[in-house]
């Protein structure tokens, strides 16, 4: 192992994300970690929250709550720096300048950004230091979401970036994908477009239900841990907005990334989601409620009952995978072609970005296994009857098959099995 990372700064280390980081930096890592915060007390808070995080109190004898005040002592000390600020280039600007100011010349200077520009982060370096900077995006929570994207500036060389996959891999035991400076990069481009597009859906179906509609066809039984907008909610809108917008700003990909303007509305009135405990959905007195985009209010959360989606979930109880998912297909429903356009769309667009923006379709599996728990695309090929079957269901759903056929012609088996992100609940 090339690298020897000893001490680690933390820039950020309250937040969600930066407890986290700090936490496997801590533990697995085994280094001494300074956790900044805004005052002593939320760095105190965190120290608690860290240890509580990984189940391993000893690793508080590792972590060092800090200040801002006494950042450009710890810097100056530091063999690592992760920046872990607020999704805003003006914030993250200021904490970079003052890195470029204090850091060791040879520290390795990391932001956590989830979709900012890597390249536009490093002009803040001098020379020598822009080679050591580089983008590592963990994802949340990071003791259980094993995914991390390593994303090279233009200034790294091959070696550099090498070692640094080596260490994330072996020392912090992390599922490593190198990726391009892009917008959201991989992971998030790839998840964000499906559950904007379920927005999307959720407005276009508003008389059928909106919201709590679209996340019934699209819920657990397709692969996933979660509804998609239920976790648009969970992760907040705002972040939501943050993230899409960025992808719609600064890439060609617009249809898919135009966000409703209800999610505007709801933003306006401060309501975020969970943290602020109403957003898509909410609970009210132990009911728990959706937001109706229609009638601009909040109502009791329908059942929607769908028949090839229980014929399904009876399959999938008896393991009975693709058996399950040729009653979906099968099936002429509205909601199964819903169904069904979401699914093939999710495969559709990893294969397009795995030409652009990672190494090939392997590592949007290893994205969407490891980063969101969702069942990969490749896998999603498997469990559908293989590539010929997807091309068929291209042509009957989509109507655009051609432009992917060679590519899903040359794709092989997935890394990953289905069963496990197939849940069968309603």
């Amino acid at each position: 192992m090339s690298l020897k990372i000893e001490t680690v700064t933390v820039i950020g280390g309250n937040g969600t994300v930066g407890k986290g980081v700090s936490g496997i930096f801590a533990s697995f890592g085994d280094a001494k970690v300074y956790v900044v915060a805004r005052t002593m007390e939320k760095a105190e808070k965190a120290l608690s929250d860290i240890s509580l995080s990984v189940k391993a109190l000893t690793i508080k004898d590792n972590l060092i709550p800090v200040t801002y005040d006494e950042l450009k002592c710890v810097l100056s000390k530091s063999d690592l720096i992760f920046e872990s600020v607020s999704e805003d280039l003006e914030v993250k600007k200021g904490i970079h300048e003052n890195i470029n100011k204090y850091s060791k010349e040879e520290s390795i200077i990391a932001t956590g950004t989830s979709g900012l520009s890597i390249n536009d982060l490093a002009k803040i370096y001098d020379s020598k230091k822009r080679k050591r900077f580089v983008g590592m995006h963990f994802f949340n929570p990071p003791y259980s979401m094993t995914l991390c994207e390593l994303i090279p500036s233009d200034n790294n060389d091959n070696e550099y970036i090498n070692d640094l996959k080596e260490y994330l891999e072996k020392v912090l035991f992390r599922d490593v994908i190198v990726v391009k400076d892009q917008p959201a990069f991989l992971a998030n481009r790839i998840g964000f477009m499906f559950m904007n597009e379920a927005l999307i859906y959720a407005e276009k179906y508003k008389a059928q239900g909106g919201i709590d509609y679209i996340d019934a066809i699209l819920d657990c039984y397709t692969g996933r841990n979660m509804a998609p907008l239920t976790t648009i909610n969970f992760v907040g809108l705002d972040v939501h907005k943050a993230i899409v917008d960025n992808v719609y700003n600064n890439t060609s990909d617009k249809e898919s990334f135009l966000l409703p303007n209800f999610i505007n509305n709801l933003i306006n009135e401060n309501k975020l989601g969970i943290k602020t405990k109403e957003g898509l959905y909410k609970m009210s007195d132990s009911t728990y409620m959706v937001y109706d985009i229609e009638n601009n209010h909040y109502r009791e959360v329908l059942h929607y009952e769908f028949p090839f989606k229980e014929r399904a979930i009876k399959e999938f109880r008896n393991a009975n995978y693709k058996e399950g998912f040729n009653i979906i297909k099968n099936d002429d429903s509205l909601e199964s072609r819903i169904c069904m356009s979401f699914l093939l769309k999710y495969i559709l667009y990893s294969i397009k970005l795995s030409g652009e923006i990672c190494k090939n379709i392997d590592d949007c599996d290893i994205a969407m296994a490891k980063g969101f728990n969702w069942i990969p695309p490749h896998a999603l090929v498997d469990v559908l009857g293989g590539k010929d079957e997807v091309i068929s269901l291209c042509d009957k759903y989509l109507g655009t098959s051609s432009e992917y056929k060679n590519i899903l012609s040359s794709i092989g088996k997935s890394l990953f099995g289905f069963e496990k992100y197939i849940k069968a609940k309603d």
